[in-house]
């Protein structure tokens, strides 16, 4: 039986599609990302043994997140890629195998559900919830090539305020590794508000063994690529969603190119 046979089987609303694209023929060069949008998670994984209080923190997603890629969308005519799995089951923004990709404690928390997981249901994870969404964003970014359009990756993720005790000063973070002169573009938009304390590469920084979509959808292309973190508290109303998102708007002048 194949992943995608499986998954057809499967109830439609406890087991979406691992993706979920919207406008995906804008005319941005910008393509957005989303790789943790989602805290879904089908009824038979009961949760990964948390009680739900569990699922609404930054570990099972990157609280809003979701709701700034969605209006940068709108604001930039630009395609969106969004994932509709919880992080705790496969993250998608790690490389396969290694250690966070499925967390058997994420933050402080220990996760009982993915204690102990033999290959086959880690391999079924990575085919119903990592594959296909990496596959559709690889695909899109071939049509580009294709058609001869310039292509910029700007990946909307979120922060918490505090870690492991440790109070995080910024309001947010451009990580990058080969994609210097994007992010020096976005910080230097966003610095123009003297109020704001943002900076390059925190409060993480890019790696193989901790990043996929930078390294292998941008920097592996030769596409310019970007990690953008917005602090969750200045995300925690609509106001202030919306204002990330104007920011960032303003921050990505358009390069657009029609499809012939």
């Amino acid at each position: 039986m194949t992943a995608r046979t499986e998954k057809d089987l499967l109830p439609r609303k406890d087991w979406p599609d691992a993706v979920e694209v919207l406008n995906e023929h804008g005319l941005s060069d910008i393509v957005l990302l989303c790789e943790h949008a989602s805290n879904h998670m089908p009824a038979e994984y009961r949760q990964l043994g948390l009680d739900a209080g569990h699922l609404r923190r930054h570990i099972a997603w990157d609280i809003g997140a979701a709701e700034v890629t969605r209006l940068l969308s709108a604001r930039l005519d630009a395609p969106a890629f969004l994932s509709g799995y919880s992080r705790l089951l496969i993250d998608l923004n790690r490389p396969l195998g290694t250690p966070g990709s499925i967390p058997v404690v994420s933050e402080d928390t220990g996760i009982p559900g993915n204690v102990g997981l033999d290959k086959a249901e880690r391999d079924r994870r990575a085919k119903i919830m990592f594959s296909p969404f990496h596959e559709r964003v690889a695909a899109h970014l071939d049509r580009r090539v294709a058609e001869g359009r310039p292509t910029r990756i700007v990946t909307i993720h979120s922060f918490t305020p505090v870690f492991l005790g440790v109070a995080r000063p910024w309001h947010a973070g451009v990580l990058h590794a080969n994609g210097v002169d994007l992010a020096e573009t976005i910080l230097t938009a966003l610095r123009a508000d003297a109020a704001l304390n943002v900076a390059a590469n925190v409060p993480y920084v890019i790696s193989r063994d901790a990043d996929y979509a930078v390294p292998v959808h941008g920097d592996d292309r030769g596409i310019p690529a970007v990690l953008v973190e917005i602090r969750q508290d200045l995300l925690s109303t609509r106001s202030g969603i919306e204002e990330w998102a104007d920011r960032l708007a303003a921050a990505l002048p358009a390069q657009t190119k029609a499809i012939p």
